[in-house]
């Protein structure tokens, strides 16, 4: 018997983790692999000093931390790059690719960026080289020209973003300058506002696998994701996917959600490097188990293929469609085709229905228990005043009991189409 070790890299998550390491337990698996017969193990990271030359013993490991703690970040470059193991997500990426960089990257692809320009900070240390340098080579700007040409409303926000960091809308010159004065030493975007929008997506990728969420920026935390159905069109949903996908393939990025504004019919993608989306029951409720469902067939098929880390993406063929002379739509379709590569779509899909065809009934089972309400209410109380816990954790875990109600009915539609019509004894031609 052969086990494969995930490693969980945690900062503050709570239910999630504790949702996928249960689900795991439940399902037993025990696969034949070749010539082996493989189980499969979870375990928490620690974090301690370490020689660059130890061989860690994880197969894969999901990380969510690496954006902001260095001592893990550097963790999970070197057990990458010495030893191969398969993190989600690429840390290289994370760092690199700020939202500048996306911004730029899916413009060259075609995708309906809003109009966006990068302005210099409005302050800079006084030290070192920088007061010379400034005075030296920076030009001297109008930003109400800047203003003007992106367009009103618009959003001024860091240029690397962060959990909406520093963002401000502005809807005219005077504003725009009040914004700019209090964004100290930062780097900006000033983006036109897609206005007046109709309708907010957010879209969340884990492997080739998406879902798309209505999405109100304006609710409390707990109301964001909202519980919908059929609020676009079959054409629209395809695009919305293709999107995340094609931008996650591109960046090497495992787990990621874009947010997409539509306007006249186009899906406008506003804010789409979220490598460290939301993950916790108090944001995703109805929306939540899909998730960890999710991420529990990818980590699964990658740590059972022992599936290699990607650590240079490959951008040019992306550009070889970019170049051609086609109707952006076939561009996206063409992307998408390599995105479904990158990501072993029909290996995983393969492997999904012979190894992991009962991982549904298990989460089904599972999101029903006491001791998935349990964890809920440990995250709950994490966050909430006391005398809110009770009445959030049941909001919560009622909603999870909404989704469980949904996908019984999926499943019986699906069975049922899969049945040949019989009609008084003979088949229905």
């Amino acid at each position: 018997m052969s086990t494969r070790l995930i490693g969980l890299s945690l900062g503050a998550d709570l239910c999630w983790p504790a949702c996928f390491e249960e689900i795991v337990k439940r399902l037993s698996l025990q696969l034949e692999l070749g010539s082996e017969t493989v189980d499969f193990a979870v375990e928490r990271v620690r974090i301690e000093p370490y020689d660059i030359r130890y061989k860690p013993r994880y197969d894969m490991v999901i990380d969510r931390i690496t954006h902001w703690f260095p001592m893990t970040r550097e963790w999970v470059k070197k057990i990458q790059v010495m030893d191969g193991v398969y993190v989600l997500n690429n840390p290289w990426m994370i760092q690199a690719a700020e939202k500048h960089t996306t911004y730029c990257a899916m413009a060259r692809l075609g995708f309906p960026v809003p109009e966006t320009w990068i302005i210099p900070p409005k302050a800079y240390p006084d030290q070192g080289d920088v007061p010379y340098t400034t005075r030296t080579y920076n030009d001297l700007f109008k930003l109400e020209n800047i203003g003007d040409a992106v367009g009103y409303p618009a959003f001024l926000k860091p240029y690397d973003g962060g959990a909406w960091r520093g963002v401000s809308r502005v809807k005219d010159h005077k504003s725009l300058h009040h914004s700019y004065n209090e964004s100290g030493e930062q780097v900006m975007h000033l983006q036109k506002a897609v206005d007046p929008w109709d309708i907010f997506v957010r879209g969340i990728g884990i492997g080739p696998q998406v879902n798309v969420i209505k999405y109100n920026p304006d609710a409390p935390l707990h109301g964001r994701y909202e519980v919908a159905f059929n609020f676009l069109s079959a054409e629209e949903w395809q695009t919305q996917a293709r999107y995340v996908r094609v931008i996650n393939a591109f960046f090497c990025w495992d787990y990621n959600s874009c947010e997409s504004l539509r306007k006249g019919g186009i899906l406008y993608p506003i804010d789409f490097a979220n490598a460290c989306p939301d993950s916790q029951i108090t944001s995703l409720h109805f929306h939540f188990p899909w998730m960890v469902r999710a991420m529990v067939k990818w980590s699964l098929y990658c740590a059972a293929t022992r599936r290699k880390p990607k650590l240079n993406p490959n951008w040019q063929p992306y550009f070889d469609i970019a170049d051609q002379d086609i109707p952006f739509a076939e561009k996206l379709e063409a992307y998408d085709a390599l995105a479904r590569d990158h990501f072993e779509t029909e290996k995983f899909e393969a492997f999904c229905a012979k190894h992991l065809g009962h991982v549904d009934e298990v989460c089904m089972e599972f999101f029903g228990t006491k001791e998935c309400l349990e964890i809920f209410r440990k995250k709950v109380a994490h966050l909430y005043p006391k005398h809110e816990v009770d009445e959030f954790t049941n909001h919560f875990f009622g909603l999870v009991q909404f989704w469980r109600k949904t996908e019984s009915e999926k499943q019986a539609q699906k069975q049922a189409q899969a049945l040949p019509n019989w009609t008084g004894g003979k088949a229905a031609v």
